[in-house]
């Protein structure tokens, strides 16, 4: 499953504190979503997330943009401690739970300073108005948080800041690859990276013990066990999967697709690649077989009635899914394990990403040196950190993936297990060089009546992917782009 709705995910470490997942619900309406883009697109160079049209270099990124700059002594960049010390205010676009602590923290660091802080909506929300007021010139944010899979869209129409020029490159070490990646892309960064969405394998032990299966390494296995899980127990299920335009492109990810090629302006959407093809065959399986839920909503009344009772044995999902666990299946304490995903091939590691965020800064902002400041801060520093992780938020810097207390911390939730090893592994694993498309908002707010249809009719899903790449094809020759299929 995709992270879902905007729901509230509490800590795995402290009830009662929670974060919003950064997923925004995959069948929005488009929500005017064609302000986003343009006819004058022939003259910009697109962006891509996580490692776009050029290729990735070894270290997972485009090579382009990584600065050289220090940082100064206060650990920020050229000209923010100076602007921190003079003061001012700023205003910031966030959906995150975290941000009242947050802003609470900043403020008493640096009392000469006031943040605004507004929800406009999350995902598709968010994004209609933000591309609104940035075209109307006027009530533009100085800060605004932006998912990774978003982040090339706004990019694209140059509506936001290319950070390079402020020297954030000097922060490129401290993120993991994947997410550095997708805020960095054809010559620019446009955000720094908050959290992340590593994708792990999350299954009920008790069950698996129950009906004899075993913790599958390959997606053979995967489906061997909904096989057996199914003739012992016709109304259990191996997982849920009504069909979501996140979990469908991770997944592809994963099996190492890359079904969107960026070239400047030039697209290629190809669903019949090898990587999305090995996808579909494993997963045809499971969807025409009925082995997965394809029928009860995800994030429905009904679907955690499910999660809790046992009709679902497992979870594939990003790293943020142990919070929905804990705020939202509570009669199934102790009994949850965390696991790598299974692989195409034995003995690999490959996994992918589902799920994060970026802070980015729109043009026409007033006070762009505050909101850096504040972004930074809340991104880099072990206070900033320390408060949205103790949030739920999983982390996507390096110091805090490889910090002994936290990767040792037995989680109760888990029957003790030390949950955050498994999901530090996976968020070093991330496939390199995936692409968004530079109109993934749309894209993704057309999948459930392209490739919907055919988990609502439990039937082959290449034919939902034909039409979902067509569609999207369609679109974006309307904007100006030159775009090709496979």
């Amino acid at each position: 499953m995709s992270d879902g709705p905007s729901r509230s995910i509490p800590s795995l470490h402290q009830k009662g504190t929670i974060m919003s997942s950064t997923r925004s619900p995959l069948r929005r309406s488009a929500l005017a979503v064609g302000a986003l883009v343009g006819s004058a697109l022939l003259a910009l160079t697109a962006c891509s997330s996580s490692g776009s049209g050029s290729k990735p270099d070894a270290g997972g990124n485009n090579g382009s943009s990584a600065s050289a700059a220090a940082l100064d002594t206060n650990g920020y960049t050229k000209g923010v401690s100076d602007a921190l010390a003079k003061g001012g205010s700023f205003t910031v676009w966030t959906w995150i739970p975290q941000i009242k602590d947050l802003v609470s923290a900043f403020e008493a660091k640096y009392p000469k300073v006031k943040v605004k802080v507004v929800n406009a909506g999350s995902g598709a929300d968010e994004y209609t108005k933000l591309q609104n007021v940035i075209s109307a010139g006027n009530g533009i944010p100085d800060l605004a948080q932006v998912e990774y899979f978003a982040l090339p869209q706004f990019a694209l129409k140059k509506s936001l800041a290319d950070l390079t020029s402020y020297g954030v490159g000097a922060y490129q070490d401290k993120f993991i690859k994947s997410v550095w990646g997708a805020v960095d892309a054809n010559g620019g960064i446009y955000g720094i990276p908050q959290d992340s969405g590593p994708m792990a394998f999350f299954y009920r032990e008790d069950l698996f013990k129950k009906f004899g299966l075993t913790v599958p390494k390959t997606w053979d296995e995967f489906v061997a066990d909904a096989k057996k899980l199914k003739a012992a127990d016709p109304n259990a299920y191996m997982t849920s999967d009504g069909g979501d335009a996140g979990f469908t492109t991770s997944m592809i990810w994963q099996a190492g697709g890359h079904p969107y090629t960026i070239d400047g302006t030039k697209i290629t959407i190809n669903f019949n690649d090898p990587g999305t093809k090995k996808w579909v065959s494993t997963w045809n399986q499971l969807v025409e077989g009925k082995l997965v839920d394809t029928k009860t909503p995800g994030w429905s009344d009904g679907w955690f009635k499910n999660l809790n009772n046992g009709t679902y044995v497992s979870m594939i999902s990003g790293a943020w899914w142990p919070g929905i666990l804990e705020s939202s299946v509570k009669d199934t304490v102790g009994k949850w394990r965390a696991a790598p995903m299974p692989q195409y091939t034995a003995g690999q590691q490959a996994t992918a990403a589902n799920g994060g965020s970026s802070f980015a800064l729109p043009k026409g902002g007033g006070n762009q040196l505050l909101a850096l400041g504040f972004t930074e801060w809340m991104n880099t520093t072990a206070q900033g950190i320390g408060i949205w992780t103790k949030g739920g938020a999983f982390p996507s810097t390096t110091a805090q993936l490889t910090d002994s207390a936290w990767l040792n911390d037995p989680i109760s939730y888990f029957g003790g297990q030390k949950v955050n090893q498994v999901l530090a592994s996976a968020a070093n694993n991330v496939v390199n060089g995936w692409s968004y498309l530079p109109f993934q908002v749309y894209a993704n707010s057309i999948y459930g009546d392209t490739v919907g249809k055919s988990y609502s009719g439990n039937s082959d899903l290449a034919p939902g992917l034909a039409n979902w790449q067509k569609k999207s094809a369609d679109y974006g020759k309307q904007q100006g782009f030159s775009v090709s299929t496979g």
